[in-house]
């Protein structure tokens, strides 16, 4: 058929790509962001991380994908069968002119599908430590600052706010908003709690919302947020939903509060307490100031006596310095009276001694004399004895020490002579 000498079908004849690009743009602007509930089918896991596969229902299917940067924010593992409720952006993907969901945020739908999501990652969580009591931090008593992480148009904040104000006025808080709800509230709580950690006067961090739904807390049973409750710097403090409800931030916390206004009062000792203890220790330390005054009038009227009547300070003086004078005096004369009375009986000995003295010791230079004399060697001489020397005046006590022809001299008791060696001598 030759379209040339035929009507035109339409008023403007498109290109496929161009089509394609036109319905692709239309369906953006028409219809995203979008939300959609359906069956998973066909899912799979690329090795780069993205994920594809189809949700379904009674009456259809569209083919999605999920791109690592959106996957790895998943709580839980989508399997074929598992009722989700995603939220993304529709299009065209061109290449194939196929209509496709790309899908930014995943979550189980039901309330059976997410508790069961919640209990396994509860499990995996607890395998691994994280609910320990042996690594949680005790509780500051008197943080210097509080930090709360919570959505500022909660009522939970208004509930905190309260109690803070009328339990601890003087102690400041530091906001952290972030949402508590839907796909972008983890992030959003992760990247609060790590702000709040960085603030150096932060010493406890209350993580709070109210009540709600399973589906409304989902966001506190983030296995991303429950990391970072565990790695956060300080003690975290959660108190979400009310008194029965329970997420995995509760388990990660250092300490779970049945509500939020309960996480408030929890996080610090009122001031009314410290009042109390304040007053309870007042009367004994009214006391003992009490008692130290008296003490320091005592002493200063004391002075001032003294200073008013320099006279009477002064004979004093001179009558303690007069007893102490005669005190000594009495003690110098009773000292001497017990010393001669011990010398007393000393006295005829010393007499007797000191009259034995002189005859001792003539006694003894006569003893000393006549050995001195018998040691004389003229005593021995006159014996018949001699003294032989050599000519350096060296005595001579042996023939070994005589030679032929040397000269001896000889000293007798009555004199000298020199005498000559003439054979050799013998031993």
């Amino acid at each position: 058929m030759n379209l040339s000498n035929t009507s035109p079908l339409t008023s403007r004849v498109w290109t496929v790509s161009g089509l394609c690009h036109a319905i692709s743009d239309t369906l953006k602007s028409r219809f995203n962001p979008v939300s959609v509930q359906g069956e998973i089918s066909g899912f799979t896991r690329a090795a780069s991380g993205h994920c594809y596969f189809s949700l379904k229902d009674d009456a259809g299917q569209m083919r999605c994908a999920m791109f690592r940067r959106s996957a790895d924010y998943l709580n839980f593992a989508p399997r074929d069968g598992d009722l989700v409720e995603v939220q993304g952006r529709v299009g065209l993907y061109e290449p194939r002119g196929e209509l496709q969901l790309v899908v930014e945020a995943m979550r189980p739908a039901g309330a059976g599908q997410l508790h069961e999501a919640f209990l396994r990652l509860k499990a995996k969580l607890e395998a691994e430590g994280l609910f320990e009591t042996s690594r949680k931090r005790a509780i500051p008593e008197r943080p210097r600052a509080i930090g709360v992480v919570t959505s500022l148009g909660a009522a939970a904040l208004h509930d905190v706010a309260t109690a803070l104000q009328r339990r601890v006025p003087h102690i400041p808080v530091r906001i952290a908003p972030s949402l508590v709800q839907g796909a972008d509230a983890p992030v959003q709580l992760v990247a609060a709690l790590q702000a709040l950690q960085t603030l150096p006067e932060v010493d406890v961090i209350l993580l709070v919302r109210g009540g709600g739904s399973l589906e409304d807390l989902w966001a506190f049973n983030d296995e991303a947020l429950a990391r970072a409750v565990v790695a956060c710097k300080v003690p975290v403090i959660a108190g979400v939903g009310h008194e029965t409800d329970f997420t995995i931030a509760d388990f990660c916390a250092d300490l779970r509060a049945p509500t939020p206004t309960a996480a408030a009062e929890l996080c610090a000792i009122d001031r009314a307490t410290d009042l109390r203890h304040l007053q309870n220790l007042q009367e004994p330390l009214a006391q003992t100031v009490h008692w130290r005054l008296d003490q320091a009038a005592q002493a200063l009227d004391r002075a001032e006596r003294h200073l008013g009547r320099p006279s009477g300070w002064l004979h004093q003086q001179q009558t303690e310095c007069n007893s102490l004078a005669s005190r000594l005096g009495r003690g110098v004369t009773q000292s001497l009276h017990r010393k001669r009375l011990k010398l007393q009986p000393l006295g005829p000995s010393f007499e007797r001694a000191v009259a034995d003295v002189p005859k001792n010791l003539q006694h003894r230079l006569d003893k000393f004399q006549g050995l001195l004399g018998s040691l004389d060697p003229a005593l021995v001489l006159k014996r018949g004895y001699a003294w032989l020397q050599n000519e350096e005046g060296r005595a001579l006590s042996s023939v070994q020490d005589l030679s032929p022809g040397q000269s001896v001299q000889a000293k007798l008791a009555d004199g000298e002579v020199w005498l000559q060696v003439q054979t050799e001598s013998k031993p």
